[in-house]
């Protein structure tokens, strides 16, 4: 596992669950195609994985 994760997201929560909504917030995204770093741990690569049709993930 690498030390970073970059996240972009790369698709509209328009139309998007509610919980999906408040995870996207949570991990600090706002507007498409932002990007925010975040440290490559459980918590976080669980996030990923409840959104990952809305984001993408690039390992540094």
């Amino acid at each position: 596992m690498s030390n970073k994760l970059e996240i972009t997201l790369t698709k509209s929560i328009i139309g998007a669950k509610p919980a999906q909504r408040k995870t996207i917030e949570a991990l600090g995204l706002r507007k498409m195609h932002q990007t925010v770093e975040h440290a490559d741990n459980v918590a976080i690569r669980g996030a990923i994985t409840k959104v990952a049709h809305l984001v993408t993930v690039t390992e540094k």
